[in-house]
């Protein structure tokens, strides 16, 4: 008795899991769909991304040529400068010291030129008559040569002197602003082989520039006279608008002052952007993310790119009353082919197209504005209203190269 029902029992479970399979198998059949869009009018817009360092236009770094203590400082961050104005002066003791001593040395070596002068000039007269011998004549010769060459060293010297003693009153080489100040008063500055800098003073603070490392994969898509837009930290609310000026050919990683490094294998190149700064808000120094507009493209006729890669199966175009027109001839001159339904009837089209922006194409003849073009097909399971329109046949032949067919 027990052996029966246990038999009945499976009968039963095989029977149910029959139905559910035939129930899920019929709810689970698959039909076709085309997806396609309407050719219509957009703007397509391409960019670079960077960033950059906020710079004043024009910078000057103003140094001292003379060693020695700094005496006086005239000027502060942020003063405003005119060109010619006093900003610090160095001590100057030991240089009115070497003054004195040249002007000294000057007055020396001119008395003792004008000595030998006169001397070259009596012993001459008296060896054009034979008064002298020629050894006494070649003597007052020589004397008078090397003081004349003493007095043209000491002048020379006196004009370095009185240059050295200029140096050491510093004014300002430009109309602008200090933006930054290195000594203080008191402090001993070395000018060896390399100028120590006093002050940086800024030319024009409403006018801006942003020197961006771009990348080398992009660089060749920047080029001068192209819209910027940057943000700084400092405002994050704010939209900065800017020109590219230059485009420099070093490469930034050569420069001691790029954000890059030869080590790190990344080649990024100079990308120079004017900016106006009416309000002041843009600093020196700050660090700019900077989208560099290399397309900019307003009412121009597009499709979607992936158009391209339709092609047709005219069998299972039929299984959902779809006809496929006979391809054309091959197109010359590059033309790509893109399909347009025409009713339920797939025509190709040969088109020429120009610049691409992220999923839309710009096409330049073939079709016309609203023409519907096939941009893929799709398959959808019967009595499933949330399935996603995405969802591919999975007999349709892919992009070339792919193997992500749907199991």
């Amino acid at each position: 008795m027990k052996k029966k029902k246990v038999i009945i029992g499976v009968v039963v479970a095989a029977v149910i899991v029959a139905g559910i399979w035939i129930f899920a198998g019929k709810s689970s059949k698959e039909h076709l769909k085309l997806d396609t869009a309407h050719a219509g009018r957009n703007s397509i817009t391409n960019s670079v991304t960077a960033t950059g360092t906020v710079e004043p236009v024009t910078e000057v770094e103003v140094g001292t040529q003379v060693s020695g203590i700094v005496d006086k400082l005239y000027a502060d961050y942020n003063d405003v400068v005119k060109a010619g104005q006093l900003i610090a002066e160095m001590d100057k003791i030991n240089l009115l010291a070497e003054l004195a001593s040249a002007q000294a040395q000057l007055a020396s070596s001119k008395t003792e030129y004008e000595f030998q002068e006169k001397n070259y000039n009596r012993s001459k007269k008296l060896y054009d008559k034979q008064l002298i011998s020629e050894v006494d004549f070649e003597t007052a010769t020589y004397n008078y040569e090397k003081a004349k060459a003493a007095y043209d060293q000491s002048q020379a010297s006196m004009v370095k002197v009185r240059r050295n003693l200029e140096y050491a009153t510093i004014t300002s080489p430009i109309d602008g602003v200090v933006i930054n100040r290195a000594v203080e008063e008191g402090q001993t500055v070395a000018a060896g082989f390399e100028t120590p800098t006093l002050f940086t003073i800024a030319a024009d603070l409403t006018k801006m520039q942003v020197i961006a490392n771009v990348d080398e994969a992009d660089i060749g898509n920047v080029h001068e006279g192209q819209r910027v837009s940057f943000m700084v930290d400092a405002f994050p609310n704010d939209e900065f608008d800017g020109v590219v000026k230059q485009v420099r050919l070093g490469d930034a990683s050569s420069s001691s002052s790029s954000v890059s490094s030869s080590s790190s294998t990344v080649v990024t190149y100079e990308v120079v952007i004017t900016a106006d700064n009416p309000d002041l808000k843009l600093k020196p120094r700050l660090t700019a993310n900077v989208t560099i507009y290399t397309l900019e493209r307003d009412n121009v006729l597009t499709i979607p790119t992936k158009s391209l890669r339709f092609i047709p199966d005219p069998e299972m175009l039929t299984q959902i009353n779809y006809t496929v027109s006979p391809n054309q001839p091959d197109a010359a001159n590059g033309k790509r082919m893109v399909w347009v339904k025409n009713g339920n009837n797939l025509e190709p089209k040969y088109i020429s197209v120009g610049s691409t922006s992220g999923n839309l194409i710009e096409v330049i003849e073939g079709v016309q504005e609203g023409d519907e073009i096939v941009v893929d097909m799709e398959s959808v399971r019967a009595g499933d209203a949330a399935a996603p329109s995405g969802e591919k046949n999975p007999f349709m032949p892919g992009p070339p190269g792919s193997n992500n067919r749907k199991k």
